[in-house]
C-alpha cells in the first residue's frame, strides 16, 4: 500500500478519534451534574483510579503498552474534570 493511501487511513482514524474525545468530554455536564446530585467532588480520584486501571489493562491485552495508553487517559480525564470545573463555574475554559 502506497504510503499515502496509509496517511489518509490515519488521518480518518485521527478525525475519528477527535469525534470520541468530543463525545467524551461532552458527557462532562451530564457527569457534573451527577456528582451535584450525589455531593461528591468533581475530581472523583478513586474513579479516576478505576478508569485508568481498566483502561491499562485492556490496552496490555490487545498488545499495547498499558503505561502509554493510560498517559493518554489521564490526559482524557483531566481534560473532562476542567470542563466540569468550568460548568461549574469554576474555571477559566472556553
Amino acid at each position: 500500500m502506497p504510503l499515502k493511501e496509509i496517511r489518509a487511513k490515519i488521518e480518518k482514524l485521527d478525525t475519528h478519534i477527535l469525534n470520541l474525545i468530543e463525545q467524551r468530554t461532552a458527557l462532562a455536564r451530564d457527569v457534573l451534574e451527577a456528582k451535584k446530585t450525589a455531593g461528591m467532588p468533581i475530581n472523583d480520584v478513586e474513579q479516576n483510579k478505576v478508569v485508568l486501571e481498566r483502561v491499562a489493562n485492556a490496552a496490555t491485552e490487545r498488545g499495547l503498552d498499558g503505561e502509554e495508553v493510560k498517559r493518554i487517559f489521564e490526559i482524557l480525564i483531566k481534560m473532562n474534570i476542567e470542563r466540569q470545573h468550568e460548568l461549574s463555574g469554576e474555571g477559566n475554559l472556553p
